[in-house]
């Protein structure tokens, strides 16, 4: 049985999977209260946000071999959030996932020692996969999510749960969970009648494809940037050559691990490397930045910058040479 967590453990839990999602929060109420209420918000979005969450335990004696749970204690009902957004939550920490159920159907009083169950089968596919899906029946579903995807699944849960309503639905969303390069946008556009429901599956599938792929290239990067070595949680998956490229995937060797700061350089050319994996500052923005007397710290910008990159050990998953030729002559480089 996997070791159970505190309240304040399990939020915390949900608090850096905000974070890490590149989302901020505010505390709307006192650290380590249950329900936790938030302000989450990035950019122009903002939401209101309460949490309910439990560990996932086994089902326990004369129930199915399969089945996990939350026992919803300490409260006699799910409040919703007023304008705002509820999340009911499992946790189970030996597989790093989440299970997110619908508050829609669960609006009752709560009886004398209630819980919610899910498959097994749909946590273990959500630890290889991201995310998967698992029928309850009667149109409802429960969602089970690597904490990478929580902002996601946060943006579009309503919708999402709203899946299990109509079988076509549940089929694409099924099969994004499981492979979302695997269907085409076209095909969600065709197979899903509800704009709401259309919109949160393809923005599941983007999430899905951005999340694998940040993913894979930070696990093998060993979560430190490229170009100087830092780690601190502060990391982007960069693509080599830009995703908006015709030529571009999301194979790990099309990215490169790097810090917020690096990352913007290189997306603006400050910065770059060669197929060689040395590294290139651009004199000519230099030399403009000089003029317009924007160079402060640069010795230190210089300084922190590797001669050359750090590199996965894996071979395979380093920056494919005709990637990065390709994407210096997309950023106008001339090495």
């Amino acid at each position: 049985m996997p070791p159970r967590l505190n309240k304040s453990q399990l939020l915390g839990v949900v608090e850096a999977a905000i974070r890490d999602g590149g989302w901020n929060y505010l505390h709307l109420t006192e650290p380590g209260t249950h329900p936790a209420q938030y302000q989450v918000y990035r950019g122009d979005s903002s939401y209101a946000v309460r949490v309910y969450i439990w560990n996932l335990t086994h089902g326990g004696r004369n129930r199915p071999d399969d089945e996990w749970r939350i026992q919803a204690t300490g409260v006699s009902r799910f409040a919703r959030e007023p304008g705002g957004k509820t999340l009911i939550l499992g946790w189970r920490p030996d597989l790093g996932v989440f299970a997110g159920f619908d508050a829609g159907r669960h609006s009752e009083r709560l009886g004398a020692s209630p819980s919610i169950q899910l498959r097994e089968a749909a946590l273990k596919q959500a630890a290889v996969d991201g995310l998967a899906v698992s029928n309850k029946g009667s149109g409802e579903l429960a969602i089970a999510f690597r904490p990478d995807l929580l902002a996601a699944y946060l943006d579009n849960l309503e919708s999402l749960h709203e899946c299990g309503r109509l079988p076509a639905d549940f089929h694409v969303l099924t099969r994004i969970a499981h492979d979302p390069d695997g269907v085409d946008d076209d095909e969600v556009v065709q197979e899903i009648e509800d704009e709401h429901r259309r919109y949160a599956v393809l923005a599941t599938k983007r999430a899905l494809r951005d999340g694998g792929f940040r993913h894979r290239v930070l696990t093998a990067y060993g979560q430190r940037c490229a170009m100087c070595g830092i780690q601190l949680k502060l990391l982007d998956g960069a693509h080599i050559l830009p995703a908006k490229h015709p030529q571009s995937t999301d194979r790990t060797h099309n990215g490169v691990a790097l810090c917020a700061l690096h990352h913007r350089s290189y997306d603006n050319a400050l910065v770059t490397f060669d197929a060689g994996f040395e590294t290139h500052l651009n004199d000519s923005m230099i030399d403009d930045l000089r003029t317009e007397n924007l160079v402060g710290e640069l010795e230190r910008f210089k300084r922190e910058l590797r001669p050359i990159l750090w590199l996965p050990p894996d071979r395979r998953d380093r920056p494919l040479k005709r990637f990065v030729e390709m994407a210096n002559s997309y950023r106008g480089w001339r090495l």
